[in-house]
Parts: structure tokens; sequence; C-alpha cells
């Protein structure tokens, strides 16, 4: 693999020659931005690796401009950034122009390593058909095989993955698949809820406390990040995290170290790192309630998991598995499954499941008609897919069995609070 590297201080491509060397990269050297342009013209390499500052400019101007001019002689090229910690913003504004990646200074060798070996590994051949192990991913409609065909690509590496998709279409699913097709599948997959964890605990739960920290702290405690090294970290919810919070995650995301509280030494953690959420992180972004720079550190693959309405042929596999799982020898009936199939489901997968198992559960047959759906009350109580006053009947049914109760409501329908509230809100029912 040819690495392009570029900086105005010869002390740095020197050190950068022997460490990449040692590492099994042939490395080619230029020291500003015109000797850069001249290589590029003449040669293409496997990945640039660049400074932003050069002539001792630290506007980053004259990076941004190479970079551009980089793109366009070799848009398929990856380049990685390299700056301080105190110009991300200028690492940030790359991404935008183009760059796969950015490292600060001083790096940490492994660290960029990693992110170069994980880049080559990115533009090599995706895996043949057959060898992603899906798990329990039911379904084989075109645009569920788009994703997981990009899952199989993406899982040999250690890229960090953003998965993006509505409540219950199966988002922690298709992490674990990915940990699991990885090099680092023998190793710990750890899942973390940010959305349950309060801004005063999040520290000791991420990055673990040393006895006596704080009161209640009888013990050392190991955190998420440190339960998961060697392995894959899940992220779910990472839309949730408060302000303060998104500036610790960014630092053991970037530096990969962290220190336990109450602890001053930094321990050293090597995880892949998968995140999740339903929220719309770029519209947060705009308004100032998510961080930019952690916006491009978690998303160098972004995988967007369809809503069950947009997979529909995968119903009826899908409620057949739950109903075998449920119990064993049950099945839906042809008509039951087109009846199935036609339901809007706004919960996604998680709902679906929800209503094969209450139909298994109350049903005295071991096959499920159409009939036996609309007699048990099912299509009606969950109001899953029922549309206009169908839906707002069953939606004011759940509300006054919950007794106003959200959770319980929501439980009852087999959705999402989320869900329940936008349909509160569709048909002006009051809580």
């Amino acid at each position: 693999m040819m690495i392009l590297a570029v900086d105005d201080d010869r002390s740095v491509l020197s050190s950068l020659r022997l460490v990449l060397g040692r590492a099994g990269f042939d490395v080619e050297m230029a020291y500003d931005a015109e000797e850069a342009i001249a290589y590029l013209k003449r040669k293409r390499p496997d990945l640039i690796l660049m400074d932003m500052n050069f002539h001792r400019d630290t506007s980053g101007r004259d990076g941004l401009e190479l970079l551009q001019k980089a793109k366009i002689l070799h848009p398929d090229v990856p380049v990685i950034l390299m700056t301080g910690w105190g110009s991300i913003e200028l690492a940030v504004e790359g991404m935008k122009t183009g760059a796969a990646d950015f490292i600060t200074k001083p790096w940490d060798n492994s660290v960029l390593i990693g992110k170069i070996r994980t880049h080559a590994e990115l533009n090599a051949t995706a895996p043949a058909d057959g060898e992603f192990d899906r798990g329990g991913i039911i379904g084989n409609s075109a645009t569920l095989n788009k994703v997981l065909a990009a899952a199989a690509r993406v899982a040999a590496t250690d890229a960090p993955v953003l998965i993006l998709g509505e409540n219950g279409t199966g988002k922690e699913l298709l992490a674990e698949a990915i940990h699991r097709n990885s090099r680092r599948r023998r190793a710990p997959f750890v899942k973390v809820n940010l959305g349950g964890i309060s801004r005063d605990l999040f520290e000791s739960e991420m990055f673990g406390h040393k006895k006596g920290a704080f009161t209640g702290a009888v013990a050392d405690r190991e955190g998420r990040f440190e339960a998961a090294d060697g392995g894959t970290i899940f992220l779910d919810e990472i839309g949730d995290l408060d302000a303060s919070s998104q500036v610790k995650m960014l630092r053991v995301l970037q530096e990969h170290t962290f220190e336990r509280l109450g602890e001053s030494r930094p321990r050293k953690v090597d995880v892949r790192v998968i995140s999740a959420t339903n929220a719309p992180l770029p519209k947060m972004i705009a308004e100032g309630r998510f961080r930019e720079d952690l916006f491009y550190r978690i998303n160098l693959i972004t995988i967007t998991l369809p809503p069950l309405r947009e997979r529909r042929d995968d119903i009826p596999l899908l409620a057949t598995y739950f109903a075998e799982r449920a119990k064993h020898g049950s099945k839906f009936s042809k008509d039951a499954l087109e009846m199935l199939s036609e339901l809007t489901l706004p919960g996604n997968v998680r709902e679906l499941r929800n209503l094969v198992e209450r139909a298994v559960l109350m049903s005295d047959s071991p096959i499920i008609g159409a009939d036996d759906l609309n007699s048990l009350g099912l299509m009606n109580l969950g109001g899953i897919g029922a549309l206009g006053e169908q839906e707002r009947n069953a939606i004011a049914r759940a509300m006054q069995e919950a007794e106003g109760n959200l959770a319980k409501a929501a439980l009852i329908l087999g959705i999402s609070r989320q869900a329940l509230y936008r349909r509160l809100e569709k048909y002006g029912i009051k809580r």
C-alpha cells in the first residue's frame, strides 16, 4: 500500500516514514502543497495522510485547498487529516470537504496504523455472498439485502458505524451481526443504552471509578469501555447524550484513552464503536444540540435500516418466525399473513413480534387465520395497522385501559412511546 504523507515539518515526515514503514506500508513524502499536487498529477497513492497547516499558516486554508485539489485529481483515494486537538473544527470542515477521517497530533502510532488499515480494508472487494452470518435478522427483501451487503463489507474492518432507523427496526440486531462477523467476534460485545444513563452517572458507567471516588463508591468498578476492550461497544440512543457527556465521549473516541473517576492514570482502550439512534442528528447539529465533531467521529460508515412498511415482503417470513418461536407448531394461514402484510406497523419489527406473540398466546388453534385475528380483537386492540377511525378508536381504548399512563398504553398497543405520542397528536387525543 502506497501512502503519500504531506507535512512541512521534516521531522514529522521522518517519523511517519519510520512508523509506517515498520508497519509494512510504502511511504512517499511531500513537504508542501505544491510538491504534493505535483506528485498527485504523476501518481495515484492508495491513501493520503496530510497536515492542515503549511508555511506557518495556522488557519488551515492551505490544507483545505490541497484537500479539494487532491479530491479532484483522485476522488476515490481516502484522505486522513492530521491536526491539533484545538483545531478539531478545522478537521470537521475538512470532513465536509471530502476527507475520510482525521487524527490529532501528537498521534498514537497504533491508532494511526489502525485507521490506515481500516480505510484500506474499506476500499477492498466486498465479501462473497453467503459469508455474512446474519443471525436473527429475518427477511429476503431487496431493501434488507442491500443493508446486509453494506454491513458485510464494513464488518471486516474496524470502521466506526452509525446505524440509523426508526424504533423497532432492529438496530441492535444489526450491530450484533456486524460484531459477530468481525475479527473481534471472540471478544466482548458491550451494549450501552445511553438514553438510560443520567448525566451524573455517565462517567462512572462509561469509564468506571476508584473506591472512594464519591459517596457510595465502596469498591473499584470497571466501566463499559474497559469491559469492551478488544471487542465492540454498542452505543445505543447516542442522540440522547447531553452536551457535557458528548465532550467526554468525543475524547475517548478520539484518543482511545480515559481515566476512571478518582484516578489520574490514563487507561488505553482498544474498541470498535458502533452507534445507533433514531434522532435526526443533522437537525440537532444545526440547532446546537449535538456536536458536529462527534457526529463525524461516529459515522465513518452510516447504515440506515428501512422501516417495515418499506419491506413488506418480509412480513410473512417474520410473522412465521415469531409464531414458531412463541409456540412450536404455531403458524398463520395465507389469508392471515396477507392481512398482517397490509398493516402500517409504526413500531416496525418489534411491534409485529408483539402482535404475533399475543395472537399465539390467545389462540386455541395452532393455525391462526384472518378470522381468528379479527375475533381475538388483535387488529383493533393493537391499532397496529388500522387506518383512520379504527386506529383512533384503538388508541383511545388503550389510553382508557391504561388510565392515561403513556408507557402502559404503548405496551398495550405494542408500539413505542414515541409512536404513541405521534398518534395522540395526529388524532387530537388528550393525554
